[in-house]
């Protein structure tokens, strides 16, 4: 299969990364000067995308400087350590709290494993590789980087997870935001424009977190969001509030169902309840029963996140009256 790729313009390419099915999941190529950097990777199932897209370019492997994911979950780095062997003169750029992840990619597979089971996981992720530690290289909050004349600013933004950072292009005045920006499919597309909504994956989602790390993003003024999930998107003022609205209804609803028998199934409901509302509110056209089967695993999972969430914060409640 030929990669399905999108040009924005700047030297930046849009490469579908062909997770679970064409339009979920994307990687993003930044050319400039005759060098080159990858934002997020994939899975190792995507790498040979990623060969085709820089052989169609005529960019030679030698010529790719970075590869930069945005934080160590699997459908945005597992492809990393093996497009790192495919790169000779490429630095592994990774926010702090990640890097051990893919230098020793152990636990990392072991955790997503007991998630997937072993089958599963093989089919979503393929091989996870080891980084060599030499080639990586942790950027802190504000750290910038050149790729030639190109200046890529790094920003730390908590609230999807711990590991996640942003990346400010100056160029196209955009950031890279893999899911501290939400998800926004283009099948939920509307008249008014981009659908967008929060992925609270486990196990790190912090709703306090996430709404500084989004005012962060927007003092930026940026004028471009290049989506892991997917694709670019531009109506910025509008999808940054409803993302804040959503991820404040997220919360509410799994404070709401905390102390509740079958809390994760009642979660699950209210969410779905929820999306379907936020869909007829935007006068979303499709059938919402399908839409919302094309949205299962993602609620799945945000169902999951939210869960760990609760226990996070019973947890610490716990704590305080034991001080």
């Amino acid at each position: 299969m030929d990669p399905v790729i999108y040009d924005y313009g700047w030297g930046i390419t849009c490469i579908d990364t062909m997770y679970v099915q064409p339009g979920r999941a994307a990687c993003y190529l930044i050319v400039q000067d005759n060098r080159a950097a990858f934002i997020d990777t994939g899975t190792a199932h995507t790498v040979p995308y990623l060969l085709e897209v820089l052989k169609s370019k005529r960019i030679p492997p030698e010529a790719v400087e970075f590869v930069i994911p945005t934080h160590v979950h699997l459908d945005h780095a597992g492809g990393a350590g093996v497009l790192m062997e495919k790169l000779p003169n490429a630095t592994l750029v990774i926010h702090p709290n990640g890097a051990r992840h893919l230098i020793d990619p152990t636990k990392l597979v072991m955790g997503a494993t007991e998630v997937y089971g072993a089958e599963n996981f093989m089919r979503h992720f393929g091989e996870i590789r080891a980084v060599n530690k030499q080639r990586v290289f942790t950027a802190e909050d504000q750290t910038t980087i050149k790729l030639a004349s190109r200046t890529l600013t790094f920003i730390d933004t908590p609230g999807h997870a711990r590991h996640h950072f942003c990346v400010y292009d100056e160029t196209s005045k955009g950031f890279f935001t893999g899911d501290t920006f939400g998800l926004s499919y283009k099948e939920l597309d509307n008249k008014n424009g981009a659908f967008i909504m929060p992925t609270t994956t486990p196990v790190q989602f912090d709703p306090d977190a996430w709404q500084s790390s989004l005012d962060r993003l927007l003092e930026f003024c940026p004028q471009n969001m290049y989506l892991t999930h997917f694709g670019r998107v531009t109506e910025i003022s509008r999808l940054a509030k409803e993302l804040r609205q959503d991820i404040n209804r997220y919360a509410e609803i799994a404070k709401l169902h905390a102390r509740e028998d079958g809390r994760g199934s009642k979660i699950l409901a209210s969410l779905t309840e929820y999306l379907h509302q936020r869909l007829k509110d935007c006068d979303f056209t499709q059938d919402i029963d399908v839409t919302t089967e094309f949205l299962r695993d993602d609620l799945n999972l945000n169902t999951a996140g939210l869960e760990v969430w609760l226990d996070r914060l019973d947890k610490q409640s716990r704590q305080k009256v034991n001080e």
